[in-house]
């Protein structure tokens, strides 16, 4: 892992109360994978509700908030909880779904790898099987130092609209 993780960055748990400001940059991250369909301000406000309704104890997603000295949300990752069918051996019960890893350009050099690092901390605690994220070309140096790698036995089939292959290889 590196050990250049910038030091003016405070990570931390995100809240519902953080869904405003979490939602612009999810707004900033996705819409320069392509041209939206959705105005800023209709998917912000959309995306904040969706977010916040999310970000309770009891939710099956958590995100973590980089903020900056200032206390502004500089960066965000997210973890979504699957169930395991019940299993009558010792085995964890749940997978995780990394997403939505995203640092404001000025503040990268290491914030990125403190959100993983957090999220995979709290996966430890949850009961976590295994987790796995869809990297692109930029993110999967990040990834494998955390210690990800290209499983054999995972197979998938995209159903419905997303960005194509190209536009992930080209995100942030």
């Amino acid at each position: 892992m590196r050990d250049d993780v910038r030091d003016d960055v405070r990570v931390r748990p995100a809240t519902p109360a953080d869904a405003p400001a979490l939602a612009g940059l999810r707004w900033t991250f996705r819409a320069s994978l392509g041209t939206p369909v959705e105005g800023e301000a209709a998917f912000t406000a959309r995306c904040a509700a969706w977010m916040a309704a999310r970000l309770g104890d009891a939710a099956a997603w958590r995100a973590w908030v980089a903020e900056s000295p200032d206390g502004a949300i500089v960066g965000t990752a997210w973890v979504g909880l699957v169930d395991k069918i019940p299993n009558p051996t010792v085995e964890a019960e749940h997978h995780a779904y990394v997403s939505n890893v995203y640092v404001r350009p000025e503040w990268r050099g290491g914030t990125g790898s403190a959100l993983v690092a957090a999220a995979l901390a709290w996966c430890e605690t949850a009961s976590v099987h295994a987790v796995v994220l869809w990297p692109t070309e930029r993110s999967a140096a990040l990834y494998r130092r955390h210690g990800f790698a290209e499983p054999a036995a995972l197979l998938e089939r995209e159903l419905g609209p997303g960005p194509e292959r190209g536009d992930r290889e080209r995100a942030s």
